[in-house]
């Protein structure tokens, strides 16, 4: 039985007080501002954010526009999931609440490349809709792009190629996502991409195709 939800519950905790905060800590203003850095690099910023199953062709797309990108003299950069977890959320499991957490991180950091006016892609599988919608909400609008990567699970299982399907069928794997813990369908997605049906180029183009349709490649295009 898999685990595909449109309403499965996140169980991301929000801060219940600015109390729960350092009163010593004060944000720094930097001499180079915001749009300095977004009128050097020649293109908008914004956070193109991958999500779907295990296997579904998240990184492998991700990368193919992140070089598209990269190629046409963009200011990119690319976040990996298990990159991530290789360094600033090594200490993080694969429960829920460390699901929430990863996310968190990751939203956190993206925006601070968004800061500097680059295109910075994320592959993750971010199961749950209230954290992904938690990044977009801290971000200005057209900054958050959501791009579906729609694999039936049963392709992602046919792929598997870390092993992991197998390894989470048998048991040997807990919190799973799309087997005993859930994924919750993006609803309105920027861009909706079905790897099932179509090359990782046209995949990749399909994406590039909509930042150019939506001005953020006006300048180096």
């Amino acid at each position: 039985m898999s685990l595909l939800s449109k309403t499965a519950a996140s169980p991301y905790q929000e801060i219940e007080s600015e109390g729960d905060k350092s009163s010593d800590v004060v944000w720094h203003q930097a001499s180079v501002s915001h749009e300095e850095r977004v009128a050097s690099n020649g293109h908008r910023p914004a956070v193109l954010w991958f999500t779907g199953l295990s296997g579904s062709g998240k990184s492998t797309v991700a990368n193919a526009v992140d070089k598209m990108l990269h190629d046409i003299g963009c200011k990119t950069y690319l976040l990996d999931g298990d990159n991530v977890r290789h360094g600033l959320n090594g200490d993080l499991g694969f429960s829920d609440e460390d699901r929430v957490e990863n996310i968190r991180r990751i939203g956190e950091v993206s925006k601070l490349f968004v800061d500097a006016g680059q295109l910075v892609s994320t592959a993750f599988i971010s199961p749950f809709l209230a954290d992904r919608e938690l990044v977009r909400s801290q971000l200005k609008s057209g900054e958050f792009v959501e791009v579906f990567i729609d694999t039936p699970i049963e392709i992602c299982e046919l792929r598997d190629p870390k092993g992991l399907y197998k390894k989470a069928r048998a048991g040997e794997i807990k919190n799973f996502t799309g087997i005993d813990s859930a994924y919750e369908l993006p609803v309105n997605p920027e861009v909706h991409v079905k790897t099932a049906e179509q090359s990782v180029e046209a995949c990749a183009k399909q994406v590039i195709d909509h930042l150019k349709s939506n001005g953020y490649l006006k300048a180096v295009s």
